[in-house]
């Protein structure tokens, strides 16, 4: 037998089936895609089943799942399945959809924080009452070798403990004293440390008293305080990279005549770019070919979609409506307006994140003054006995009796009272100094559409028009996605018209849409078009068989709440301000209607932020309410911030509070609750330092046994708790 006729033989089957394998999992990685949409009009369970059925049911999707919180589609489909055609079936069940990257994208995470920090809290419990438990036995009068039994049996439980369960206060503490700073794990740490210490030598010594239940009951309602300040908020993402993932990340490039699907991280500038309609465009650049028209109100805030057509310059986000547009690409990647309003956000929540809370100022002041006064407890007792156990020990009691407990719930327990009051009025807390910041605030800035108003046109002349007329126009409005067509369509159902049946029907993009009735045209469109006159309103026109052109108006539909929030602030001393990157008219409109006195119109992103950034600069605290991609630099820059439940991701993320209903009014009612808040937080500084003005004297005099550290710690932290529950 040849050598080529010679089969391979293998010492491991598996080794010869591996290559097979590997490449059959690579045909089927190709024939599967993972994509991801952002759904911000969902708002229940109902949505969410709705939108997985009809996903589900679209040929070639395998599974699809829908993730309330994040408001995001995670989808696993055929390859040849595209995120535009799954955006169209939601759109024709009336949910917006947005396309994300998936490879953008972190995996969503699930809350291992909050887990580990229950899981810590749950065994310090165990611990603690186990140790109290047999410490009954010694405070009882337990002597000698029984003593030292319970002592060593509590010292068996509270080591492991102590390491396992204080480990979030043994790496923060660690953390600050390598940078050179205090914080208020750093007595926490020493006076648990010394606590054990001293305990572990009393044992030793068949001492009479040991520290393991004082440690253990610290160091439970410490983690008591850390798991209710974690539950205040929501992990927060970064709105940076929500705004990375909204880039497009597949685009079809036009190459030698021929079309190719490419990733966006290959195109190149002056590469001829086509977007179709429904489209979101991937790169800055100039149409070179097409007529159409483009929705700018993610980025701009514009509610009526602007005409599109050659030597147009357009930006990354845009939504293409009605017809094909060829775009020459002039900026990609990191160079597109989007990706530099995502660098904008990043820098502006970097900025915000230099504020200091009042449990951090606490803290400067409080750290170093326990242990300048547990030193001079141990120097006078040391030069009075001249016996270090006695002085160690007294040392030790100071630091337990005047451990932060009170301090470190004080802070905790107000923000999870206050989180349920404000979630009840339906508001979400995610940060957790945002109620601080929130009661500090005297300027309230609003964005226009989407936030003010629902973003969405209504009509204000029905009454104006013969039924006949609307027939007209309903029939050709019913063949377009236009803004103020479907608004057109609504307003004419609501009142019981019917279309006329119209011959030839279509839809001219960038202008409006035509048809023949008894052989004559007519359209519903741009006033340019039809040949009439433009009005200063938004406004649609109908021309009719005989040639005469009808003008449709609209106007923006007012949030739930709009004008009794604004009221409200307004009455509470608040400065209101109204930032739009709509025209003047609109604006001012708006304006006028809401009894808002300053108003800046056709405002770019990075003007929003930098208005924003001049009022702090001025001394103001500005609380931004906005939701809308051209509002995250602003909402991230801003003193603190709110965006409604329906905004966008990356508006929502960079936000601290999100508005769960449709409702504004609420949002003055958050600035009381916060006053209202701030206001038991320091009440609760106070009774910590009262709390301390009694107890310290009894530790520095050597009258802290454990019995009383224990009770002394645990009514102070149960005191500063009811507190808090006053403000529910």
């Amino acid at each position: 037998m040849t050598a080529a006729m010679r089969p391979n033989v293998s010492a491991c089957p598996a080794c010869s089936a591996a290559p097979a394998a590997e490449a059959l999992a690579e045909q089927e990685a190709q024939k599967e895609a993972r994509l991801a949409l952002s759904l911000p009009t969902i708002h229940c369970a109902a949505c969410i089943s709705a939108v997985e059925r009809a996903l589900v049911a679209e040929p070639g999707v395998k599974t699809a799942r829908v993730n309330l919180t994040l408001k995001r589609a995670t989808i696993e489909a055929e390859h040849d399945v595209t995120a535009d055609d799954l955006v169209r079936v939601l759109d024709r069940i009336g949910y917006e959809a947005h396309e994300l990257d998936a490879g953008t994208l972190s995996a969503t995470a699930t809350d291992k924080a909050g887990r580990d920090l229950l899981m810590r809290l749950a065994v310090a419990g165990f611990a603690s009452m186990n140790v109290m438990l047999l410490s009954v036995s010694v405070w009882s009068g337990a002597e000698d070798a029984t003593r030292d039994l319970f002592h060593w049996l509590s010292a068996a439980i509270a080591l492991p403990t102590i390491v396992f369960s204080g480990k979030p206060f043994f790496t923060s503490a660690w953390g600050a004293l390598k940078h050179k700073r205090l914080n208020m794990d750093v007595p926490i740490v020493l006076a648990i440390v010394l606590a054990v210490a001293t305990s572990l030598w009393e044992t030793t010594l068949s001492g009479d008293h040991a520290y393991f239940d004082a440690a253990l009951t610290l160091v439970f309602f410490l983690l008591a305080g850390r798991y209710l300040d974690h539950r205040t908020r929501a992990v927060a993402r970064s709105a940076a990279e929500e705004l990375a993932a909204l880039e497009v990340p597949r685009a079809i490039r036009i190459h030698d005549g021929e079309e190719e699907t490419v990733q966006v991280s290959t195109l190149r500038v002056d590469d001829r770019v086509l977007v179709r309609p429904g489209g979101r465009l991937p790169v800055d650049g100039e149409i070179v070919e097409g007529q159409s028209e483009l929705d700018r109100s993610l980025l701009t805030g514009e509610t009526v979609p602007v005409f599109a057509e050659p030597g147009m310059a357009v930006s990354a986000g845009e939504v293409n409506l009605t017809g094909p547009l060829v775009v020459r690409a002039t900026a990609v990647g990191e160079e597109t307006s989007l990706h530099r309003m995502a660098d904008l956000v990043a820098i502006a929540e970097s900025g915000r994140s230099r504020y200091t809370s009042l449990a951090d100022k606490a803290a400067q002041l409080y750290a170093p003054g326990v242990h300048i006064l547990s030193a001079l407890a141990f120097v006078g007792w040391y030069l009075y006995t001249f016996d270090v156990r006695t002085a160690l020990n007294i040392a030790a009691a100071v630091l337990i009796i005047t451990c932060p407990c009170a301090l470190g719930l004080a802070v905790p327990a107000v923000t999870t009272a206050a989180s349920g009051r404000l979630f009840r009025k339906g508001m979400l807390i995610k940060h957790s100094t945002a109620l601080e910041r929130l009661a500090q605030v005297d300027t309230v800035v609003f964005d226009k559409t989407g936030t003010l108003t629902a973003g969405t046109p209504e009509l204000t002349n029905l009454g104006d028009f013969t039924r006949r007329e609307l027939e007209i126009a309903l029939a050709l409005a019913a063949g377009s996605s236009h803004p103020l067509s479907q608004a057109l369509v609504h307003a004419a159902q609501d009142a019981g018209i019917k279309p006329v049946p119209l011959g030839d029907l279509q839809e001219v993009p960038g202008y409006g849409t035509q048809g023949t009735l008894n052989g004559k045209l007519v359209r519903l469109g741009r006033a340019a078009w039809i040949g009439a006159q433009p009005l200063a309103q938004t406004s649609a026109f109908l021309s009719l068989e005989d040639g005469k052109s009808r003008a449709f108006t609209f106007k923006d539909t007012l949030r739930e709440g709009a004008e009794d929030a604004v009221k409200a602030l307004q009455e509470n001393g608040k400065d209101v301000l109204l930032i739009s990157g709509d025209s003047a008219g609109a604006v001012e409109a708006l304006a006028d209607r809401l009894g808002i006195s300053k108003w800046v119109a056709e405002a770019l992103p990075q003007d929003k932020a930098a208005r924003v950034q001049a009022l702090s600069a001025e001394g103001k605290h500005v609380l931004m309410v906005g939701d809308g991609l051209n509002d995250t630099a602003a909402l991230a820059a801003a003193h603190v911030s709110i965006s409604p439940a329906s905004a966008l991701d990356a508006a929502r993320v960079a936000s601290d509070i999100v508005l769960l209903g449709g409702d504004l009014s609420p949002i003055a009612d958050a600035l009381t609750i916060a006053r209202s808040a701030t206001k038991r937080i320091r009440e609760n500084f106070r009774i910590a330092t009262i709390y301390n003005i009694i107890a310290v004297p009894l530790a520095v005099a050597g009258l802290a046994t454990p019995l009383i550290a224990a009770l002394a710690m645990s009514s102070s932290s149960i005191t500063v708790s009811l507190n808090a529950l006053r403000l529910r």
